[in-house]
């Protein structure tokens, strides 16, 4: 097209013939690369029910915002390498609720999702433009790991997106979702990430049944392998499932809306007429009693804002729940005992999952709130065996080590390390320290502290006097801010957010800690 002399465009003789041949080859390279396997792989993946890999991506990404980078690579067949359509690895840039983002999405229908040199190369890409743009990473698993006949190959050069994702930790929000079989080198992905997803029937191993059998003897099937049920609910590997793709994305797009795009970033407000209230239900939920149990799920569910609760790692580590929610619609995270799980002693499962938990709150600058009823550390021979102390210790530096503002409540009752390790540690770094009246403190129960002394009656009588007044006695040196209502654990809640609000003008960063993790 060129312009008469009156501005307006007409076509006239331009280069468009010359280009017309190149444009056309371009299309059918696209189209070729943008077909994915077969198409018997992917009608009968469709007649399951189950997305391919682009479909995917574009139902995590807002409609059409999602721009391919990297769909030529795998292209041109060399030698006795035939050409493979996107190197089994769809990649690219799009968008969250109007936010950037970065995808990887593995194609299981074209060798199986596994990882050639050119998806390696892609898969590095990825991770150092997330860390350049600042921008989160979200990568869809469904592979083989590693490609067999990479050994066949040169390496131009040897590219490591392992070793790109640990240094991508912590500057942006990232997220792993597992959607099928993932194995060997994809698999490692996972844990890397800050959240992992998985959907029911997908499966996670450093080696699939065919290599376990090979190596080991052992005759084992994929799900009793890596599935969910070792992974959500055993292992901690994976944080949540999902019972299909579709959900699994949706709960990736929810994720992300708690946190900013980066760690120079503050954390994302939502407009909300959920202001100040009175918890009236607290009085029927937690019983004055700290014998018996009660489900903190329906403390937290009332102390934020409506439908604003998203539990991270429900079915691990359980006598400890992690659950993001929004206050006033402030993303805040919620660390806090289950008095009806073991009466909400801390485990090495919780405190793993809790400090966790905390390290990402922490390098997101999301406030924290400590909710506390517990007994202490799990306590006994399994409890020790399993490294216990170590596993509390490092739940407690993680706590400790928190920039922004925390914010702990004691319930009912808070012994021991089980209290230190919910940051019931005054003038420790805390906006706000608060308890409810009744809650019960020492370094231990006082029937097994004076049992273990060997005390008599009247001691014994002594000491549980001082435990029950403990919330009295602890507001007197100031070791509380404030005894408070339950009723008004909400409003207090929210005036410490206030108070704490001028953080908001400093400028934020990575997270730089110097010491040794236990």
């Amino acid at each position: 097209m060129v312009r008469g002399d009156d501005g307006s465009r007409r076509r006239g003789a331009g280069y468009e013939g010359e280009w017309e041949p190149l444009i056309s080859e371009l299309e059918v390279r696209q189209r070729t690369a943008r077909a994915m396997g077969n198409p018997a792989k992917l009608a009968a993946r469709h007649a399951d029910g189950r997305l391919d890999a682009r479909q995917r991506i574009d139902a995590l990404c807002d409609p059409g915002t999602f721009r391919e980078l990297g769909t030529l690579v795998g292209s041109v067949a060399r030698g006795t390498t035939a050409a493979t359509p996107a190197d089994a690895l769809v990649a690219g840039m799009g968008a969250i609720d109007g936010r950037m983002v970065l995808v990887g999405s593995e194609d299981f229908t074209v060798q199986g999702g596994s990882i050639g040199l050119g998806a390696h190369a892609k898969r590095v890409r990825l991770a150092t433009l997330a860390a350049r743009e600042r921008v989160p990473l979200v990568m869809l698993l469904e592979g083989a790991g590693e490609r067999v006949s990479n050994a066949l190959e040169r390496y131009p050069y040897a590219p490591n997106d392992l070793q790109a994702l640990a240094e991508l930790s912590g500057r942006v929000p990232s997220v792993a979702v597992v959607m099928g079989p993932s194995a060997g080198h994809g698999a490692l992905t996972a844990p890397l990430m800050d959240w992992v997803v998985m959907v029911e029937g997908a499966a996670l191993f450093a080696a699939g049944p065919p290599l376990v059998a090979a190596a080991t003897g052992e005759e084992v099937d994929k799900e009793s392998l890596g599935g969910t049920a070792v992974h959500v609910h055993q292992s901690g590997v994976a944080h949540n499932a999902a019972a299909s793709d579709l959900e699994a994305l949706a709960l990736v797009r929810r994720y992300l809306g708690y946190f900013p795009a980066n760690a120079w970033q503050r954390p994302p407000r939502v407009a909300s007429d959920d202001g100040p209230r009175e918890l009236e239900e607290l009085l029927q939920i937690v019983p004055p009693n700290s014998r018996k149990p009660y489900d903190m799920r329906a403390v937290i569910d009332r102390l934020a804002d409506d439908d604003s609760v998203l539990e991270i790692q429900p079915s691990w580590g359980a006598s400890v729940l992690t659950t993001l929610i929004r206050l006033a619609g402030r993303p805040v995270a919620v660390v806090a005992n289950q008095p009806c799980v073991r009466a909400g002693a801390i485990d090495s499962d919780a405190a793993d999952k809790a400090a966790h938990f905390l390290e990402v709150a922490d390098a997101f600058h999301l406030p924290v709130v400590f909710l506390a009823d517990n007994p202490g550390v799990s306590a006994g021979s399994a409890a020790e065996r399993d490294g216990v102390l170590r596993h509390a210790a490092r739940m407690y530096a993680a706590q400790a080590r928190l920039r922004g503002p925390k914010f702990h409540v004691t319930l009912r009752k808070a012994y021991g390390f089980g209290s230190s390790l919910m940051s019931m540690n005054p003038f420790d770094g805390q906006t706000l320290t608060l308890a409810f009246p009744g809650a019960s403190l020492g370094a231990m129960p006082a029937i097994g502290a004076g049992a273990a002394a060997g005390a008599d009656a009247a001691t014994r009588d002594q000491l549980q006097a001082e435990e029950t007044g403990g919330p009295w006695s602890s507001a007197d040196t100031l070791g509380y801010d404030e005894v408070i209502d339950p009723r008004n654990l909400r409003n207090a809640l929210l005036d410490g957010l206030r108070l704490a609000s001028n953080r908001d003008d400093e400028s934020p960063g990575p997270a730089r800690h110097a010491g040794i993790r236990p």
